[in-house]
């Protein structure tokens, strides 16, 4: 009985260390951490960017042991990449993102999960900060949860002048760039035109006649910008100023691109995109807890060639502004 004790105590043991392992931090001075390091070594900024939700495991945070969710992980980046890789050397950690679970939690529940999350996406940036920036100009990007961890990078590291001054713009879309956000943290700056540098660019797409989502609940009080006329108001832009939308998939192609599919205007007080030209049915909400007409999967995809455009528009201009410096070399 007692060397089946000690056996069942060991068992026990070792069960504990390898779930204590599972649930580490990663270590990103190991490369298998990070789904993009270095991407494109001849550009002249570089992008730190953020995974969205993929996990649909019933688990709160993902594990990085999970092959398949991490292929799904990789997936996802790589349909956004096409946005970014020609304007910068891209940087993309894997990180335990909280899984779809958290969402079904209220707001105020999830904070457990979100900030594990963070935690590495904090890592990560740091490491890439000490070993890889150098000084060079910086795009932050994300998606979903993607863009909720923009929003906390900006908090802990862009409160220091000589970072701010290095950050381009941060693209965080489908998460709404709140009114508490900005009021409480003034590295927070919402984007008002095209190419303004250091600022958010935000928005979350749904149907005109949807009232809200969990993503821009009512009574939602956020800044967003239309991503075809660059306004901050209720203007509506045509979809022909649409230069393209972009239907990519998990290798990085574009299976569909369509000039013209739909335009778009605010619903200002929210920060919500209205998107017209389209039907819902057509474009299931896919992500569960969201209504039809919630067109949040399809946020960059609506918009992916002016998206892409805005994003070179903007690191032009930021180098144009450090060429003009009194100190450039």
């Amino acid at each position: 009985m007692r060397l089946k004790l000690v056996f069942l105590l060991a068992v026990l043991l070792a069960v504990a260390a390898m779930a204590g392992a599972e649930n580490e931090s990663p270590d990103y001075a190991d490369r298998n951490n990070w789904a993009y390091y270095a991407i494109g070594e001849d550009r002249a900024a570089d992008l730190f960017l953020i995974c969205p939700t993929v996990d649909m495991n019933d688990e709160y945070n993902m594990s990085m042991s999970d092959e398949e969710t991490k292929a799904a992980f990789l997936g996802a980046l790589n349909m956004e990449r096409g946005l970014y890789e020609d304007a910068a050397r891209m940087f993309a950690p894997y990180y335990r993102q909280a899984g779809m679970k958290v969402y079904t939690l209220e707001a105020q529940d999830r904070e457990e999960w979100l900030s594990l999350a963070y935690g590495d996406v904090s890592q990560a940036f740091q490491y890439y900060l000490e070993h890889e920036n150098g000084g060079r100009p910086i795009l932050l990007a994300g998606f979903s949860q993607g863009a909720d961890m923009c929003y906390r990078l900006l908090i802990e590291y862009f409160g220091d002048q000589e970072l701010a001054s290095r950050l381009v713009a941060v693209y965080a879309l489908g998460w709404p760039c709140t009114e508490e956000l900005v009021s409480r943290y003034p590295q927070i700056v919402p984007a008002t035109g095209p190419d303004d540098l250091g600022t958010v660019i935000s928005f979350d797409c749904e149907a005109p006649e949807l009232p809200e989502t969990f993503i821009t609940p009512a009574g939602c009080r956020a800044y967003a910008i239309n991503p075809l006329n660059w306004k901050t108001d209720a203007t509506v832009a045509d979809k022909s100023e649409n230069a393209g939308a972009c239907f990519t998939n998990y290798s990085a192609e574009i299976e569909r691109e369509e000039a013209g599919l739909c335009g778009c205007y605010l619903d200002v007080p929210r920060g919500a995109l209205k998107v017209t030209d389209v039907d819902p049915a057509d474009y299931p909400a896919v992500v569960p807890g969201l209504p039809e007409g919630a067109y949040h999967v399809y946020d960059y995809l609506f918009f992916y060639r002016n998206l892409q455009q805005n994003v070179a528009l903007r690191v032009e201009r930021f180098l144009e502004a450090e060429a003009a410096l009194p100190d450039a070399a």
